[in-house]
C-alpha cells in the first residue's frame, strides 16, 4: 500500500500535465497564437528549418563525395578533372533519370518547387506551401545537386522550411497573416543557416518573400533567423563562408565610377543569365511537345548535356564554390574567367530548363564573381594609378549579379558582407547592387522569381492591387437574384453574357468596364432531361459594386497586414 501511493500521486501529476497541455493546444487552435506562444513557435520553427537546411546541405556533400569519390567536396572540381570522361557524362545521366521518374510519379507538372512558389504560397495561398509536391521536388533537387547539377542549394531549402512553417500553419489553423508571417520565419532560418547570415536572412524573408516589412513580423522573423544560424555554427564554428584575403583599399571617389559602370553590366549579365533559363525552359517545353517525350525523359537529357559540358569544364559541377573562391581570390586570367562564365550560364540554364532541381542563387554568385573579376581585370589594366585590385570587383559583382537575379538589394548586400565578413567595401558594393539591380528590374518583372511567376500568369510583381483581383472568387462575391433580376438575367443571357462562379474577378472586372453593367449572370450548366444538351442556370448574380467593394476590403487588409 505504502509503496503504490507515489505511483499514484505520479500519475495525478501526469494527468493534470497532459490535461493543462491539451488545454493549451484547443486554445491555441481556437483563439490564435498570442505574440508569446508566437515567438516560441517561431523559435521552434526556426530550430526545424535550421535542421532541415543544415541536413540538405550534408546530405548533398556526403552524397557528391560518395559518387564521385572526392574527398573535399568543396573542391569538387579539380577533383573531377581527374576522373575518366565516362564516369563525368554517366553521373548526370543517372541523376536526371531519378529526377524525372520522382517528379513524373510525385507532382502534378513534373515541375520542381522552389522560391517562386514560397512567394506565391505567401501572397495567394495564406502562408501555405504544396507539401508532397514539395518533398518530391527537395529530392529531385537534393539528387540533382549530388550529381553534377548546376544550380544551388538556397532555393530547394527555403521550399522546404516553407512546408515546414505550412504544416504548423494547418496543425494551428492559422489564418492568413499568421500563416504568412510563420512563413517568413521558417525561410529567414532557412536561409540564415544556409549562409551564417541572421541579419540577411532576416530581411531576405521580408524583402523576397513577404515583400513587406511589418514592425509585428519582424520580432518572430529575427528570433527564427538567429535560431538558423546557431545551428550552422554548431556544425561549422563562427567561420565565413568565403574565408578571403584583404582585397584591397577602394581609391575613394575617384574609382566610383568604375562601379557604376560594373553594377550595369552585371545587370546586363543578371538579365541574360534570366532570359537563357527561360528561353531553355521554353525551348525544352516545345521540344518535349513536338517529340512527344515522356516527362521523367526531360531531366534525363538534360544530364546528358550537362554531362558532356562537364567533361571540358568541371567548373559547372553543383554550387561552383571553388570557382567562386579563385574568382574572389584573383586567381583566373581574364579569357578563364569569361569563358567560365558562359559556360556556367548554359550549364544553370540546361539544369533548370531540363526541368532538375536546385536553385539560383549560388549560380548568380559564382557567375557575378567571374563577371566581376573579368571587369576588374580590365579596368586595373587601364588605369593602374587610380585603381584598386581587380579582386575588389569580383567581391562587388558577386553582389550586384546575385541582387538583380534576386530582385533583393538589400538582404543580397547584406549576404555578401556576412558571406566574406568584410564590412571596409561597402561603398563599392552597395553602388554596384544599386545599379545592377535598377537596370535589371526594368528588362525583367522585378526579379528571376516574380518573371517566373509572371510566365504562369500569376501577377505578383506588381503588387497585391495585381494579383487579389486572381484571388477573389466570383462564388464568393455573388448574390441570390429576385425574380425580376432573373428576368434581366435572361435578356443578358440570351446575349452571351454571363460569367461561371469559379471565375475570378480579374476576369469579371473587365466585363463591366466594356458593358457598362450593373450585374453579370453567374451560370452553371445543367441537364435538365436525359439525353440533352447541357444548357446555362442562372445560379447568382455578380453586382459591379459587390466586387469592388470586396476588392477594396482586400485592399485593406493587405495594408494593414503590411503597416502593423
Amino acid at each position: 500500500m505504502m509503496a503504490a501511493q507515489p505511483r499514484s500521486a505520479l500519475a495525478v501529476l501526469v494527468a493534470r500535465i497532459r490535461a493543462a497541455l491539451k488545454d493549451t493546444w484547443l486554445v491555441l487552435i481556437r483563439r490564435g497564437p498570442s505574440q508569446i506562444q508566437f515567438w516560441l513557435i517561431a523559435l521552434v520553427i526556426g530550430v526545424c528549418a535550421g535542421f532541415a537546411a543544415l541536413g540538405f546541405r550534408e546530405g548533398i556533400s556526403a552524397l557528391q563525395a560518395t559518387v564521385y569519390g572526392a574527398e573535399d567536396v568543396d573542391y569538387l572540381h579539380s577533383f573531377a578533372a581527374q576522373l575518366p570522361w565516362y564516369l563525368l557524362l554517366l553521373v548526370p545521366l543517372c541523376g536526371g533519370v531519378i529526377v524525372g521518374l520522382v517528379l513524373d510519379r510525385f507532382t502534378p507538372d513534373a515541375r520542381v518547387r522552389s522560391v517562386a512558389d514560397v512567394i506565391e504560397g505567401a501572397a495567394l495561398r495564406s502562408g501555405r506551401v504544396e507539401i508532397r509536391a514539395g518533398l518530391a521536388s527537395g529530392f529531385a533537387s537534393f539528387v540533382t545537386l549530388s550529381t553534377g547539377g548546376s544550380t544551388g542549394r538556397e532555393g530547394p531549402v527555403v521550399h522546404i522550411a516553407g512546408m515546414i512553417s505550412t504544416w504548423v500553419s494547418d496543425r494551428i489553423r492559422a489564418d492568413g497573416i499568421t500563416g504568412r508571417d510563420l512563413l517568413g520565419c521558417a525561410v529567414a532560418a532557412a536561409v540564415s543557416a544556409s549562409f551564417n547570415a541572421p541579419i540577411a536572412g532576416a530581411l531576405f524573408a521580408m524583402e523576397v518573400v513577404l515583400r513587406h516589412f511589418a514592425v509585428n513580423a519582424f520580432a518572430p522573423i529575427v528570433i527564427a533567423a538567429v535560431a538558423g544560424t546557431v545551428i550552422n555554427r554548431l556544425e561549422y564554428g563562427d567561420v565565413t563562408e568565403f574565408v578571403l584575403a584583404t582585397p584591397g583599399a577602394l581609391k575613394f571617389y575617384v574609382e566610383l565610377p568604375a562601379f557604376l559602370l560594373l553594377g550595369l553590366v552585371c545587370g546586363v549579365v543578371a538579365v541574360v543569365l534570366m532570359h537563357s533559363i527561360f528561353f531553355a525552359d521554353t525551348l525544352g517545353s516545345t521540344l518535349q511537345q513536338k517529340l512527344r517525350l515522356p516527362r521523367w525523359l526531360r531531366p534525363a537529357g538534360a544530364g546528358v548535356l550537362l554531362g558532356a559540358i562537364a567533361i571540358w569544364f568541371p567548373h559547372v559541377i553543383g554550387v561552383g564554390y571553388e570557382t567562386t573562391i579563385r574568382a574572389l581570390s584573383g586567381h583566373l586570367l581574364l579569357g578563364q574567367a569569361i569563358m567560365i562564365a558562359i559556360v556556367k550560364t548554359a550549364a544553370v540554364s540546361i539544369t533548370m530548363g531540363g526541368r532538375m532541381g536546385g536553385g539560383v542563387f549560388s549560380p548568380a554568385l559564382m557567375i557575378g564573381a567571374l563577371t566581376g573579376l573579368a571587369f576588374g581585370l580590365i579596368a586595373t589594366a587601364l588605369l593602374p594609378d587610380v585603381s584598386g585590385t581587380h579582386t575588389l570587383y569580383a567581391f562587388a559583382g558577386m553582389g550586384a549579379v546575385a541582387a538583380a537575379v534576386l530582385g533583393a538589394p538589400i538582404s543580397t548586400t547584406l549576404i555578401v558582407f556576412e558571406l566574406t565578413g568584410d564590412w571596409q567595401i561597402g561603398l563599392a558594393v552597395m553602388v554596384s547592387v544599386s545599379m545592377s539591380t535598377a537596370l535589371a528590374s526594368r528588362m525583367v518583372n522585378r526579379s528571376f522569381f516574380l518573371t517566373q511567376l509572371e510566365r504562369r500568369n500569376l501577377h505578383c510583381a506588381p503588387g497585391p492591387q495585381a494579383y487579389l483581383l486572381g484571388v477573389l472568387q466570383v462564388s464568393n462575391v455573388m448574390r441570390a437574384p429576385d425574380v425580376e433580376e432573373e428576368i434581366l438575367a435572361a435578356d443578358l443571357l440570351a446575349d452571351g453574357v454571363s460569367i461561371r462562379p469559379e471565375a475570378t474577378l480579374e476576369a469579371a472586372l473587365p466585363i463591366f468596364d466594356r458593358l457598362e453593367l450593373d450585374f453579370i449572370p453567374v451560370v452553371l450548366e445543367e441537364t435538365r432531361e436525359e439525353g440533352a444538351e447541357p444548357e446555362p442556370v442562372v445560379v447568382g448574380l455578380l453586382y459591379h459594386l459587390d466586387a469592388l467593394k470586396a476588392y477594396n476590403q482586400a485592399l485593406v487588409a493587405v495594408s494593414a497586414e503590411e503597416h502593423r
